[in-house]
């Protein structure tokens, strides 16, 4: 099992179109990339955290690769939009990829050097370690409780 962390607007949507992946075992929506080790909606939405909204997904890499999950994380959203996504605007709904190793931040520099030349070099999709990750408990709560 592998995992990526996306950060790619509100956390809703992409979260459905990951877990119908083949491959993709599981998925969780939380926030990545702040200053502070814990955080929650409220904070991260007044801007004072740094976090952006992201899912976390684990994933059996014999099923699908870690390049195939960027290829479709470039699909699903619009990486030339600075810290938005459709109606969404703020930091925390900015295109970034958190990377856990060497080689996923290798795959993610390569295919986005590839995604910029076909969109005319105006990507804005950061790459980053993976820096105080956390669940949104708050919303996995009522998720489970609706299940």
């Amino acid at each position: 099992m592998e995992i990526a962390i996306l950060g790619l607007g509100c956390f809703w949507g992409p979260e459905i179109k990951f877990s119908k992946l083949d491959g993709v075992i599981k998925t969780e929506v939380g926030y990545c990339g702040g200053s502070n080790s814990q955080t929650n909606y409220k904070e991260v939405c007044s801007g004072s955290t740094n976090h952006a909204e992201v899912v976390k997904l684990d994933f059996d890499p014999k099923i699908i690769s870690y390049k195939e999950i960027l290829e479709f994380f470039y699909e699903i959203h619009d990486p030339t939009t600075l810290n938005s996504q459709g109606p969404d605007f703020g930091t925390q709904y900015r295109s970034e990829i958190f990377y856990l190793n060497d080689q996923q931040k290798k795959i993610a520099e390569n295919i986005t050097e590839d995604i910029n030349i076909k969109l005319s070099k105006k990507v804005v999709t950061k790459i980053s370690l993976v820096k105080n990750y956390c669940p949104a408990e708050e919303y996995h709560q009522k998720y489970l409780e609706k299940r």
